[in-house]
């Protein structure tokens, strides 16, 4: 999965668990027996990560329609 462009906007976020401000940082996501490395906003205390539905309806669903033709 290409590195995903995160807005300012998500950065406002604050995460409910640890009252952190959201960072910018990679994350480790794994489909179909796949791992992909891409950076998201999450929580630099528990690694809560955001996972917006613009990413969610773009580039994740690219990907799981490319792994699922394999």
């Amino acid at each position: 999965m290409k590195t995903v462009q995160i807005n300012e906007e998500d950065l406002k976020w604050v995460c409910r668990l640890c009252g952190k401000n959201l960072v910018a940082g990679p994350v480790s996501v794994t489909y179909m027996g796949n791992r992909f490395t891409t950076e998201l906003p999450r929580c630099p205390g528990c690694g809560w990560v955001l996972v917006t539905e613009a990413v969610a309806l773009g580039k994740m669903a690219e990907a799981e329609a490319i792994l699922e033709d394999k």
